[in-house]
């Protein structure tokens, strides 16, 4: 996969070098470059922002550096390997939800290019103009708002990297954990089995597999209906065994569209 970021602060991804994401980036999966959007400016004080029309606090970012770097990056013309234009993803605070299926999504795709804005955002005609020729989507991680997109980029680069075929060392990691399936992932143990007067369940120890994986399952059903009460009513009906039904109807809950917490 190639990835392009676009920012003013190039060095906020430093870390990208770090963790399995460096390995990727070092093995060749991931093939990452970052510029700093002030290369596409052509004053001395190199500027990137103005006042908004219709006034208010804050600069906007202008569309000249940006329209010139999506120029750059992502010419109408294939590129030499052949590559079709990128998809632009753009974190904003009024972007769509960034979930675990889109971080499959995106994963499949060969090329990511990330525009980060700062102060109160991008010029809208920049992203009117990219996607007439281009997907474009506007990211959020959710109903809060950051300095900039920057973290946003880590975040949703993380969850993507970590889906690519041979990033992780066990790609079983990737089926039982947290939002695979749905659910949020039951809880984990390791040693020792005593700690601080508190025991690894017993299930856990007893090396019968079938039983551990339904404790997991079943915690995983409770866990998830007390958490993200949301999750559950989401989940298709046809998806819950009578088992499944069971658990939830131990802790309290009822397992059908709507239902919330007791």
């Amino acid at each position: 996969m190639r990835v392009d970021i676009v920012s003013i602060f190039p060095e906020y991804f430093a870390p990208l070098d770090l963790s399995l994401i460096g390995k990727a980036r070092a093995g060749g999966t991931l093939r990452l470059a970052v510029h700093d959007l002030r290369t596409w400016t052509h004053d001395v004080h190199r500027t990137v922002d103005d006042t908004p029309y219709g006034g208010g606090p804050g600069m906007v970012m202008r569309p000249e550096p940006w329209g010139e770097a999506l120029d750059a990056l992502a010419p109408d013309e294939l590129s030499p390997d052949g590559h079709t234009l990128p998809r632009l993803l753009v974190p904003s605070p009024a972007g769509v939800p960034f979930t675990q299926a889109m971080a499959h999504e995106l994963a499949a795709e060969s090329h990511l290019l990330f525009a980060c804005g700062r102060y109160e955002g991008i010029d809208q005609r920049v992203l009117d103009h990219a996607a007439a020729r281009m997907r474009v989507t506007e990211v959020s991680l959710g109903d809060y708002v950051l300095f900039g997109g920057e973290v946003a980029v880590l975040v949703i680069l993380e969850a993507v990297t970590r889906l690519l075929p041979g990033v992780l060392g066990n790609a079983g990691s990737l089926d039982e954990e947290s939002h695979a399936h749905g659910l949020l992932e039951a809880p984990m143990y390791t040693k020792p089995a005593e700690w601080r007067g508190h025991e690894v369940p017993e299930v856990l120890r007893s090396g019968d597999h079938g039983k551990i994986a339904r404790w997991r399952r079943d915690e995983a059903l409770l866990r998830t209906a007390a958490r993200r009460p949301d999750l559950i009513a989401a989940l298709p009906l046809e998806s819950l065994d009578k088992r499944d039904r069971a658990a939830l109807d131990r802790g309290g809950f009822q397992p059908r569209a709507g239902d919330v917490a007791k």
